[in-house]
């Protein structure tokens, strides 16, 4: 994990939140779904098949364990796990809760009406919501 810079795009939209082993958990700015993005702190890459095989098995480990954290704390009726990078080239993984009563239901999030950015308290009390189950996954 050398040389790691987050895209200027990643950290202009997103709030840091924790490092798991492989990936920096960032909030998305968009408060209309409890949506998280792992990024693998590898420099220059843009594929998961770019990752060692024990790499891309952690990312996947750690996308699946914190969907499924999330869901269950949360209050979520689905998790959608994604890896587009048709914008943002460095290698991200999008966790997102949904619910069947969200804005975009059951449309993809993207591209559907305006993010919703937080207000300090919401984006606070989220963060804290997130580092209690990521320690919960880490201990």
């Amino acid at each position: 994990m050398i040389n790691f810079e987050l895209d200027e795009r990643l950290a202009a939209d997103t709030f840091p939140i924790a490092d798991l082993p492989l990936s920096r958990v960032l909030l998305m700015n968009d408060a209309r779904y409890p949506w998280v993005i792992l990024v693998p702190r590898h420099a220059s890459i843009s594929e998961v098949f770019e990752l060692s095989e024990n790499d891309q098995q952690q990312l996947w480990q750690e996308a699946t364990q914190l969907g499924d954290t999330m869901k269950a704390a949360l209050g979520g009726d689905k998790v959608n796990i994604a890896a587009l990078g048709n914008v943002v080239s460095q290698l991200h993984v999008h966790v997102v809760i949904r619910r069947h009563s969200d804005a975009t239901w059951p449309a993809p999030v993207w591209g559907i009406g305006s993010p919703e950015p937080y207000d300090l308290d919401g984006q606070a009390q989220l963060r804290d919501q997130l580092l209690a189950l990521i320690d919960g996954l880490n201990g």
